[in-house]
């Protein structure tokens, strides 16, 4: 027996916690050693060993050691291992059908690294709230148990009153969920769901377009819109209804304005204002304190005489910066006038 076997746990065990372990024994049993074990192992306890050994990193040969003469007796000289996504797909793919192993390796590193939860929890509630306002009720309490608590609450306030209550209720008296229910929405979720809305998703060109013209500068967009006044009209009206401008900024609620306000350059801000109508510098000064407001307006008059197509420039920014907050959900970029406002 191998003195190490007698000496106990080496000290560079205790970085290691049990199920890192389990992980690196896994990886270093290797696809013949650990298909029998694999292969008594549920969905779950494969995507979540999976994970681990993905994120070993190095292990020292000396764990190595360890491990394998407590499970199976001595190892000769070993090198260590190295745990990636890489080696992980390559020891599943030697014990588990190629559909098994896709779906594990999509769940515990897929397009970015997210889970199909994670993935749920970044579709917008209104969209999440169609799909979901034709299942079963109980079906919806346990995904919206899953996703995030101000998500989810989003996506109730999107559900018709009565369905979106009825859910409550049995979000209220729900017990521990069976795993293979949650395996069963999942894979509906991932079937159904997000394969449709991907196909729902494709984007209208001309959303794209308009997107380009925002950050043209405003001579230049007034040409290529008049361009398409004469040729394609009905893209050119199109494309200015998605436009998003700097004084469409002036139609926000209050709270919007001033989630825009913190998050800005203060100097591209006072540029912007400074060719801004005295409405829409009103409204901007009102967001803030009277010591910043005061400072703004003493950067702007310092500033003297500018060029319009700086202001024009610096108002751009503000604009993309308004569709960036608006993107990650810190405000909505709707008229405070429509049904659809909501307090930010």
């Amino acid at each position: 027996m191998n003195m190490m076997a007698q000496m106990g746990e080496p000290p560079e065990m205790k970085r290691f916690t049990g199920q890192q372990r389990a992980a690196a024994l896994m990886l270093a049993l290797g696809r013949e050693h650990g298909a029998p074990i694999w292969e008594q192992l549920s969905v779950d306890e494969i995507k979540e060993l999976s994970a681990t050994i993905a994120g070993l990193g190095r292990i020292p040969a000396v764990v190595v050691e360890y491990l394998l003469v407590h499970f199976s007796g001595e190892v000769a000289s070993m090198a260590s291992l190295h745990g990636s996504y890489e080696s992980t797909e390559r020891l599943l793919s030697g014990i588990l059908p190629g559909e098994r192993v896709k779906d594990i390796m999509e769940d515990i590193r897929g397009p970015s690294g997210r889970t199909m939860w994670d993935k749920l929890s970044n579709v917008s509630e209104t969209v999440l709230a169609q799909g979901l306002r034709h299942e079963y009720p109980q079906t919806v309490a346990v995904i919206l148990s899953k996703l995030r608590s101000e998500h989810a609450a989003r996506v109730l306030s999107e559900l018709p009153s009565e369905f979106a209550v009825d859910v409550i209720m049995r979000m209220l008296r729900m017990e521990t969920v069976q795993k293979e229910v949650i395996l069963e929405i999942e894979q509906t979720l991932r079937t159904e769901f997000m394969a449709n809305l991907s196909r729902s998703n494709k984007r209208d060109p001309h959303e794209a377009m308009a997107d380009m013209f925002n950050a043209l500068d405003r001579s230049t967009e007034e040409k290529m819109l008049a361009a398409l006044d004469e040729r394609v009209p009905e893209s050119a009206i199109r494309i200015r209804a998605l436009m998003f401008t700097f004084e469409d900024l002036g139609n926000l609620l209050p709270a919007a304005i001033g989630v825009v306000v913190r998050n800005a350059d203060k100097r591209e801000m006072a540029l912007a204002l400074k060719g801004a109508p005295e409405e829409m510098k009103k409204l901007f000064f009102s967001t803030m304190t009277e010591r910043a407001a005061k400072l703004l307006r003493e950067d702007m008059a310092g500033m003297g005489p500018v060029r319009a197509r700086d202001c024009e420039e610096a108002q751009s920014s503000l604009v993309r910066l308004a569709k960036t907050l608006a993107d990650a959900g810190e405000i909505t970029l709707v008229d405070p006038k429509s049904d659809d406002t909501m307090i930010v």
